[in-house]
């Protein structure tokens, strides 16, 4: 391989002919005038070529000195960003946060912008699984998970109600099949998550529906941000959890067809920390940020 230029040489070579003087070049490198004198010889040496043109107390670039000064400028800038953003990134403090596909989606993603925002200094990386946590496995400090609020070895903060509503765009209730009352749902196509395979039982029950109704009949998504995006393009009803397609009936793009919601109680989205390990204050800082989030929702 070609061998590099002596990297300490280049730099005084660029000092130098940045300010066009030997003496500024060692005060700025914090060295002796005969230091940067000898670099910038080694350096010719090494090259074959002259680079300065020494007059008395004065120095000026050759022709070769002026290109090779553009380059190792260049290529001095780029280590110097290069150190720059390895410094930034080594200072920024990394959460690892798990969270479902369609929370992560339609509600942390859109608002975590703002915890960026207000603390630079905090990175967030978030990753999207339905697989349950354990956190003395996994290296992870921070997941949002739905359930009752039991989960061993963790810290459990609730975030949000959990209530089920069926949504449909409105154009399908103005050109589809007649959606008076909840027993007419047998003559749509019920959109389904299959996260969530209950969702619609537990509605059409509560609306006394479920025998007129089949709770598993439809069309079934992997997730459930599929099944919004069906139902705002007219494909069928949806079972939502209100908060999350709460966007979507502000701008009209879904409509609640009925007054009857569900809601399912302790059933519903906890904010886990680990129970083995003291919280960091990045974590802290995070937490705090998510539940008041949902207060001002």
């Amino acid at each position: 391989m070609d061998r590099l230029p002596p990297l300490n040489a280049v730099r005084a070579f660029e000092a130098a002919a940045r300010h066009m003087s030997i003496t500024l070049a060692a005060e700025e490198l914090h060295v002796t005038p005969g230091a940067v004198s000898r670099q910038i010889k080694t350096l010719e040496d090494t090259l074959g070529v002259q680079l300065f043109t020494r007059g008395h107390r004065e120095i000026s670039l050759t022709r070769q000195g002026q290109d090779y000064h553009r380059a190792a400028t260049r290529a001095i800038e780029v280590l110097r960003e290069a150190t720059r953003k390895l410094q930034r990134r080594r200072q920024r403090k990394q959460l690892k946060i798990r969270a479902y596909t369609t929370f992560a989606m339609r509600w942390l993603i859109p608002r975590l912008s703002g915890f960026h925002a207000a603390h630079p200094d905090i990175e967030v990386l978030l990753k999207a699984s339905l697989e349950p946590v354990d956190f003395r496995k996994e290296n992870i400090d921070g997941a949002i998970r739905l359930g009752d609020g039991h989960w061993p070895g963790s810290q459990t903060y609730r975030l949000v109600d959990n209530v089920l509503v069926p949504v449909a765009s409105p154009a399908l209730l103005k050109s589809g099949p007649r959606l008076k009352r909840p027993a007419d749902l047998a003559h749509h196509a019920l959109l389904h998550s299959i996260a969530r395979p209950d969702d619609w039982g537990y509605w059409l029950e509560a609306a006394g529906a479920g025998e007129q109704v089949d709770a598993r009949a439809g069309m079934t998504y992997e997730s459930s941000a599929m099944s919004y995006a069906a139902a705002v393009e007219g494909q069928g009803v949806a079972i939502a959890q209100r908060f999350l397609v709460e966007k979507d009936l502000q701008e009209g793009r879904l409509v609640m067809p009925f007054k009857k919601v569900v809601d399912m109680g302790d059933y519903t989205y906890y904010l886990l920390t680990p129970a083995h390990r003291e919280e960091t204050a990045s974590m802290r800082t995070f937490r705090l940020w998510l539940l008041e989030q949902f207060k001002v929702a």
